[in-house]
This record gives structure tokens, C-alpha cells and sequence, in this order.
């Protein structure tokens, strides 16, 4: 769906990511979850055949979205304490949409400590149209190398690690770009 206050979270996928001894920014971990649909979510069927999914499907294992942000919050908060940082910033392909959704999750299920930042995020829609010329998410991997799987795409996981390998890809070449510069 679309209204983060009313439909149904069904799967949340968070890549973290980290830098190398090359200064290099790569992907460390992917924590991937399937969220049963909270008391009166709202289903989205024009979404639900959009994404492929089947919240009722009986070999979907699937969490509350209480328990599969604990597990997800925990590793999140894991990561930005390991990297010395306070907040972490949610990096995603119109990340608006995305926070929305985690926020609303969030304060259904009461937390107090959401790791990520209340509003700063990184855009790759805008990054990719800056780097690539191409703002659409396939389109964008594709510019930047990557193959990209239409079978696999609209899933949070594949969407996911693909936004993180182009962001990944995107912040590794303005790097370089800024060496050569200085």
C-alpha cells in the first residue's frame, strides 16, 4: 500500500553497511523479515499483485511487526554503536515512503528507541540521477553496472541490496572522484 498510518508492513529489509580498510563503502549485513499484517492493516490488492506477495501464504514465516523490529532495531542499534555513531540514516529509493512506514510500524508497536534518524536520509533516486542520469531504480543499477532481475525486483529484499549496492557504488566513485581532486 501506499498510506503508512493504515496498510499492512509486510516485509522490511534493512542493509547495513560499512567501510573497508580502503576507505570503501560495502555492504556487512542483510537482516531480510517477513511481517504478518498488524490488527486491521489495510491490504492493498492492486499492491499485493504488484509485489507478489501472499501475507496468507502457508509457508510464509512471518513475524509481528512488534518482534521483527525488536530483532531489527537491535542489530541496527548493534551497528551504529560499533561505528561510534548515535543515529543511523536510512539510505533508500524515495527514502520518504520507507521512513514513513517504519515510523508508523514503530509507533504501533510502542518504541521508544527507533534507531534511525526522525528525517535525514540519503535519496538514491536523487543521487542516481545526479551520478547516472537516471532516477528509476532499475535504470539506475543497470547505469551503474549492476545486473538488475525483474523477477527478483519489488521484493524488500532484492530492492533493497540493489539501492545498497548503488549507493555503495555511487559514494565509492565521488570518493575517488574527490581523491583525485585534492
Amino acid at each position: 500500500g501506499f498510506n503508512a498510518e493504515t496498510d499492512a508492513l509486510l516485509e522490511i529489509t534493512a542493509v547495513l553497511l560499512c567501510v573497508d580498510e580502503r576507505g570503501r563503502w560495502e555492504i556487512d549485513d542483510i537482516i531480510a523479515k517477513h511481517v504478518i499484517p498488524f490488527p486491521g492493516a489495510n491490504l492493498d490488492q492492486a499492491s499485493l499483485d504488484f509485489t507478489g506477495i501472499d501475507p496468507y501464504h502457508p509457508l510464509r514465516i512471518a513475524a509481528s511487526e512488534e518482534d521483527v523490529l525488536s530483532e531489527l532495531f537491535s542489530r541496527i542499534r548493534g551497528a551504529v554503536k560499533q561505528q561510534g555513531c548515535t543515529r543511523a540514516v536510512l539510505v533508500g529509493h524515495n527514502p520518504a515512503f520507507d521512513l514513513a512506514f517504519v515510523n508508523a510500524a514503530a509507533k504501533r508497536a510502542d518504541y521508544k528507541r527507533n534507531p534511525f534518524h526522525p528525517f535525514t536520509t540519503f535519496d538514491t533516486a536523487s543521487l542516481a540521477g545526479l551520478a547516472y542520469g537516471q532516477t528509476v531504480l532499475s535504470r539506475a543499477v543497470k547505469a551503474a553496472g549492476f545486473e538488475w532481475d525483474p523477477d527478483g525486483a519489488h521484493s524488500a529484499r532484492y530492492d533493497a541490496e540493489m539501492t545498497a549496492r548503488l549507493f555503495c557504488s555511487i559514494v565509492n566513485n565521488f570518493s575517488v572522484i574527490t581523491d583525485d581532486v585534492s
